[in-house]
């Protein structure tokens, strides 16, 4: 399976015209896993020349003219790849994964999203952000914060875990604070990064894994331990079931995903007494368990999605945005800034033009309308001239916020008690303080001209 899939790179369409089929790398340490190759299968099934590739094997360049991955001496350059990158080569694996986004590649999880689950704490911190619920969880750097953590937690028993790991490695349940500090001495002893978190009783000895494909839930199941065991991992002999989830269940589920920005993940749930609560999600969920369990074709899910998606790159969205010399992307909470609470867009004066969206609750309001009025809880991003918006939200002058020339010329008309000014020229001043006034007003001129010329060439250069 380390050559491309045993099928025509050139195939016919219903009018019996010649293409090129699509090119589909899956990075894999373990080509005869059940996911890899049921992966593989669907894939080929699907049209795809299909070849699973060690992720150790390749090797990348990184240039300003061209970004590479090479195998064996030779450029590797596929349509799309899917990432089963293990968690003891996370970050060699992410490496590769990122360069094959700079190439343009379409790529199932980007390597942040990887990241981002592959760290619980992380995880975590990223949901509750976003108003998702998850069980109470501390990081200890210190055996002597053991106590208070886990009083803060709720007491025990309670769950220490590491902060990386997967199949339920690293996580251990403690009925007493002295089994726990034992434990959390141990740990850090060994250098790892130590959570203790809230143990959901009601949900001990199950979980509900939710396997979730371009936003969508596809198949869902009920796993239980077996025996004492407390974790209820299928690799650890968990007995699984499929299970009917509720709406509010599949929308919390659908919600963890996009938040970690995973296209294809599995996420998982504790049945808590006010609801489900994220526990973690898998960047590369297994699926015979819960392919055996319910009956669902999840892998023909994933190529599917992946059929439909190749063609429409996934572009880096903070890149683009400050691709363009001096501009960006800056945000503001109105709980900083009660000033802005009640006004409505439009009363926003020059920067209205760059507000790109507010965030409210889980809601995301892009290009909002001139009459949207702003709430206590809101945080407004603004893109654009970051000078000229940092400027404004401060009350400093900016150049761009200056009056215009017609209003300094009604202005000095007032002030010697004539007609406004024609382009003719000024009168003759009369007394050393009105001259005084002309030349302020010349200098302002010299000034908004050598602004404007400089803008000029700004925006020539940014063309270039």
């Amino acid at each position: 399976m380390n050559d491309f899939g045993a099928l025509d790179a050139f195939k016919k369409d219903e009018r019996g015209r010649r293409f090129v089929s699509p090119r589909l790398s899956i990075l894999s340490r373990g080509p005869r896993l059940y996911s890899t190759r049921r992966l593989y299968d669907e894939a080929v099934a699907a049209g795809w020349m299909t070849e699973i590739v060690d992720p150790l094997s390749l090797s990348i360049i990184v240039s300003e003219e061209e970004a590479q991955v090479l195998r064996e001496g030779w450029p590797l350059h596929p349509d799309a790849v899917i990432p089963r990158i293990g968690f003891s080569i996370t970050q060699r694996g992410v490496r590769i994964v990122r360069q094959f986004e700079r190439m343009g590649v379409h790529v199932s999880n980007r390597g942040d999203a990887i990241l981002r689950s592959r760290d619980k704490l992380t995880a975590a911190q990223v949901m509750t952000a976003h108003d998702l619920p998850v069980p109470q969880t501390a990081q200890v750097n210190h055996w002597r914060d053991v106590e208070r953590a886990i009083h803060r937690i709720g007491g025990v028993p309670c769950i220490v875990k590491v902060s990386e790991g997967t199949q339920g490695s690293g996580v251990f349940l403690v009925r007493s604070l002295r089994e726990a500090r034992e434990l959390v001495w141990g740990l850090l002893d060994q250098r790892k990064t130590v959570l203790v978190q809230e143990y959901i009783q009601e949900s001990h000895g199950r979980d509900i894994r939710v396997l979730v494909v371009g936003g969508e839930v596809v198949a869902a199941m009920r796993r239980s331990a077996s025996g004492r065991e407390f974790r209820s991992n299928y690799h650890l002999g968990g007995h699984v079931e499929t299970v009917q989830l509720p709406e509010l269940y599949e929308s919390v589920a659908r919600r963890a995903a996009r938040v970690l920005g995973l296209d294809v993940a599995g996420i998982d749930l504790l049945e808590g007494r006010n609801g489900p609560l994220v526990l973690e999600a898998n960047s590369s969920p297994g699926l015979e368990g819960i392919e055996s369990a319910t009956g669902v074709n999840i892998a023909a899910h994933i190529i599917d999605h992946i059929s439909q998606q190749y063609r429409f790159g996934s572009p880096r969205l903070d890149e683009v945005l400050n691709r363009r010399r001096g501009h960006g992307t800056i945000s503001i909470s109105l709980k900083s800034e009660p000033a802005l609470i009640g006004r409505r867009i439009s009363e926003l004066g020059r920067i209205r033009d760059s507000v790109l969206t507010v965030l409210r609750g889980s809601d995301h309001i892009f290009r909002p309308d001139d009459e949207l009025v702003l709430q206590p809880n809101d945080e407004v991003v603004f893109y654009g001239d970051l000078e000229m918006v940092k400027a404004h939200l401060s009350g400093s002058p900016t150049p761009d916020a200056e009056p215009h020339q017609d209003q300094y010329e009604q202005e000095a008309a007032e002030y010697y008690q004539t007609e406004p000014v024609q382009q003719q020229g000024w009168h003759q001043p009369d007394s050393d303080e009105s001259y005084q006034h002309q030349q302020e007003y010349q200098q302002h001129q010299q000034t908004q001209q050598q602004h404007q010329q400089s803008q000029h060439q700004r925006e020539q250069s940014d063309l270039v």
